[in-house]
């Protein structure tokens, strides 16, 4: 059993955050070219919201995907690994 996602790219939030931001930048009729009006940085700021807010998300489930798939080891596969139940959240929070 692996507690690794091999699935995801690795880029985070930034390829969503980076569509939302140009979406309020066209939005709010501003051109990318032209000097850094109001509207884009209001955009850039919700982009970057957005941005942390779905990497926290992400973070949160990451962890929680390892806890329960380290949580089902058995105390033998756990050893085998060399972990026991008690370094499983030191696992989890990457100490």
């Amino acid at each position: 059993m692996s507690a690794i996602d091999t699935s995801r790219t690795h880029d985070g939030a930034a390829g969503l955050a980076g569509r939302i931001g140009s979406v309020f930048v066209t939005g709010f009729g501003a051109a990318p070219e032209q000097s850094a009006s109001a509207s884009v940085v209001i955009a850039s700021s919700i982009s970057r919201f957005v941005s942390n807010v779905a990497d926290a998300i992400i973070d949160w489930n990451d962890a929680r995907v390892t806890r329960k798939s380290l949580q089902a080891l058995t105390d033998r596969e756990l050893d085998d690994i060399g972990l026991t139940r008690g370094d499983i959240e030191l696992v989890v929070r990457g100490r």
